[in-house]
């Protein structure tokens, strides 16, 4: 049964039969009509489409989840954080994935707004380029006021709800730890030059690193990609430099995988030959021999808290107001692949 065929049962139009069972923002529908219409559904045993009946009432039940790569296990972990938050509140997840290109962002915020999403959370690695941040403000100022409410996960966008993770904090707490463990000879595989996120860890950990007599020369410091292939072709440059630091420290977990398979290509070993740390602690290192050194990020918890923001925010929100940070702490955790220098 369709609902044309429950307005033509109750002898009223498609348009009220839609506004007696789904709801209108802005029309009602008599209770005489009401009942009549639902009396009509109820014998034709017409089951509503939950989907239409939000979107007729202003807004979805969909939580639509921007992240900048999906085959990312930093970006998966997150989304399955936001995914166990928003089924316990009965929303539905869409995800988006922006290949890395911040435009595709701005493009995707309005594709959800269309769809008439209840929220919006963005998880991506933030550019130092003003142009694509001001048009993601903008996108998102758009559909904050059609009703919606959205966060972002990493770096803030002014106006926007934002859970913050304590990079910083963390990049210096594991130079205080290699330190520890008698590491003065290091490199960084810092991600792209323009990359917030790296940049914040990479900086921090290099002025931490100094603060401590142990100072890393400029050209110990080699951008690329924050992905696998990134962190192996600057591994790869590194070594072909004929440097041979005793520790090398990537801004993401990815790239320091990718750093361990160009040291296993060129016959090195990790730890015996190089000491190797990350950043995220990613489900997938449970998995790599030898256990990398890292800086534990509690994702899942991370996606959970922008659900929390964003349902916090919405239109029936118990809170409101100027936009809120919350900040998330990190942990370092020492494994197999930087121990103890004697």
């Amino acid at each position: 049964m369709t609902l044309s065929d429950v307005a033509r049962e109750a002898g009223v139009s498609l348009a009220t039969a839609s506004r007696a069972i789904n709801g209108s923002p802005t029309r009602t529908v008599g209770p005489e009509l009401r009942t009549r219409v639902l009396a009509a559904a109820e014998r034709l045993r017409y089951s509503p489409d939950a989907n239409a009946q939000a979107m007729a009432r202003g807004r979805t039940t969909s939580v639509g989840l921007v992240v900048h790569d999906i085959a990312d296990p930093y970006f998966s972990t997150i989304a399955r954080g936001v995914a166990h938050a928003a089924g316990r509140a009965g929303l539905q997840v869409i995800l988006a994935s922006t290949e890395q290109d911040p435009l595709r962002e701005v493009e995707l915020v309005g594709l959800l707004r269309r769809q008439r999403a209840r929220a919006i959370v963005i998880a991506g690695w933030r550019y130092d380029d003003e142009a694509s941040t001001s048009a993601l403000r903008a996108a998102l100022d758009e559909y904050v006021a059609s009703g919606g409410a959205a966060a972002v996960v990493g770096q803030p966008v002014p106006g926007t709800h934002t859970v913050r993770v304590a990079d910083a904090d963390g990049a210096r707490a594991l130079a205080r730890a290699v330190v520890e463990r008698g590491y003065r000879d290091v490199a960084v595989l810092g991600g792209p030059a323009e990359h917030l996120t790296g940049r914040e860890r990479r900086e921090a950990f290099c002025a931490e690193l100094e603060a401590l007599g142990a100072r890393v020369p400029a050209e110990r410091v080699l951008t690329g990609g924050p992905d696998h292939a990134g962190g192996a072709e600057a591994m790869a440059r590194l070594l072909a430099s004929g440097a041979r630091p005793q520790l090398v420290f990537a801004v993401t977990d990815v790239m320091a995988l990718g750093a361990l398979a160009a040291c296993r290509a060129a016959g090195l070993v990790v730890p015996d030959d190089l000491a190797l740390a990350g950043f995220g602690d990613i489900t997938t290192l449970r998995d790599v021999v030898p256990g990398l050194t890292t800086v534990r990020i509690p994702l899942e918890e991370v996606g959970a808290a922008a659900v929390r923001l964003v349902l916090e925010a919405g239109p029936d929100a118990a809170v409101a107001g100027a936009p809120r940070v919350v900040e998330v702490a990190t942990e370092v955790v020492l494994r197999e692949s930087t121990p103890p220098r004697t």
